[in-house]
């Protein structure tokens, strides 16, 4: 089933493709009005649509022919699920949760496909959080190539700057947990958070300027001690990686993955400056068939053409909860375990941005779903109707 021409495009998406420049800066966001949530509907679909101007970016190549993705035998029909005790279907998920590309793949092929809001099949949109999970994934490939040599080693054995700072004494493997011990404030819309004073370090464009604004946080407990969801420390990921491969961020996941992966368009990732740091925790540009071709590596263990890219059982952990300071948490490696539930997610595990958008893998109904949207707030509690409930009904379907 698809609701529109995978060809479809909007006048809106017609006029801004030939539009100037200063005409098309008129229709975006900042990026301080990006995270407040202060966006009319209409330039917050323009802005996602075109995330490379908020900050500098590098290019992704791709490579080689597209790798298509065939259509399945059996197409998605219209569900029905409970949310937060009212009833809905597929057609108010789309609507009332604002969603501009949805993608669904059972065993490996699409079983259904739906673009709105002006989004179309070329429409390169922001990732928002779920670049974390991409960074995590090249993570396992560096372990796979031997460039890091283990999750236990030292983040200051890659990163010798951050001696004497708070991350001294702090694994790889605790800032893929997110459990540094190092204070952090997540908040989005708080203009006092850590979060926001890292917006405006971005917004400075001066190289090393993260790396230097992380070394200046102060602990909060022991490393291992504590969980505390930090897109500070994602960054460092992205710090290690290119340390670790003596390659820009974009370059890496390029040569590892995109290019490989039979990609339909070149992606942009944000940087710190032109010329500066990959942002891995954030910024991805893609299509949305090319989100689901990197679901399909991941739901095939990290394989491309019979050649491992990570090592193996690499997503099971990463997409596994763990135990943070003598508690579980539904974190892994910078993925979100699906929390116990409905039996039907067993297994089951997301890359999750802000403003909805999400990557669901479930290894064991061998599903993933793409869901690229454009909610009015960054908060998860602004999505109307329960994505996990909805991907629920999706898997029963497609049983």
């Amino acid at each position: 089933m698809n609701l529109n021409s995978p060809g479809r495009e909007s006048i809106l998406g017609i006029m801004l493709l030939f539009a100037a420049p200063s005409a098309l800066s008129q229709q975006l966001a900042g990026a301080r009005q990006v995270f407040d949530g202060a966006m009319l509907p209409g330039v917050e679909v323009v802005t996602f649509e075109h995330s490379d101007t908020l900050f500098p970016v590098n290019r992704v190549p791709r490579g080689g022919a597209a790798r298509p993705l065939l259509p399945a035998a059996a197409q998605l029909k219209n569900v029905h699920f409970q949310s937060r005790g009212a009833g809905y279907d597929l057609f108010d998920y789309l609507a009332d949760n604002r969603v501009a590309g949805l993608l669904i793949l059972k065993d490996g092929k699409v079983a259904f496909e739906d673009y709105e809001l002006g989004a179309g099949p070329a429409t390169r949109w922001i990732s928002f959080s779920m670049a974390k999970s991409v960074a995590s994934t090249l993570v396992g490939a560096a372990l796979q190539q031997g460039l890091i040599a283990s999750l236990d080693d030292p983040l200051t054995h890659y990163l010798p700057q951050l001696k004497a700072g708070p991350y001294d004494g702090v694994s790889i493997r605790n800032i893929m947990q997110m459990a540094s011990g190092v204070k952090w404030n997540e908040t989005y819309t708080d203009p006092h958070s850590d979060r926001r004073k890292l917006l405006e370090k971005q917004l400075e464009r001066k190289p090393g300027s993260i790396v230097a604004y992380m070394n200046t946080l102060s602990k909060a407990g022991p490393p291992g001690s504590i969980w505390n969801y930090s897109t500070g420390e994602s960054f460092l990921v992205g710090a290690l990686l290119e340390a670790a491969t003596h390659k820009p961020l974009a370059t890496y996941l390029s040569q590892t993955l995109w290019s490989r992966l039979g990609m339909e368009q070149d992606a942009t990732w944000w940087v710190e400056a032109p010329g500066g740091m990959g942002l891995a925790g954030s910024g991805l540009g893609a299509t949305l068939r090319d989100y689901g071709r990197f679901g399909l590596l991941v739901d095939q263990d990290g394989v491309i053409d019979g050649q491992r890219v990570v090592p193996a059982g690499w997503f099971q952990q990463a997409g596994s909860e763990h135990v943070i300071g003598g508690h579980s948490v539904d974190y892994g490696y910078l993925w979100w375990p699906v929390p116990a539930g409905d039996p039907i997610h067993r297994g089951a595990f997301q890359a999750i941005g802000i403003f909805g958008q999400h990557l669901y893998i479930n290894p064991h109904q061998k599903l993933v779903i793409v869901v690229l949207s454009a909610r009015p707030k960054p908060d998860a509690a602004f999505s109307p109707v329960d994505d996990l409930s909805f991907f629920a009904a999706v898997a029963k379907s497609l049983q």
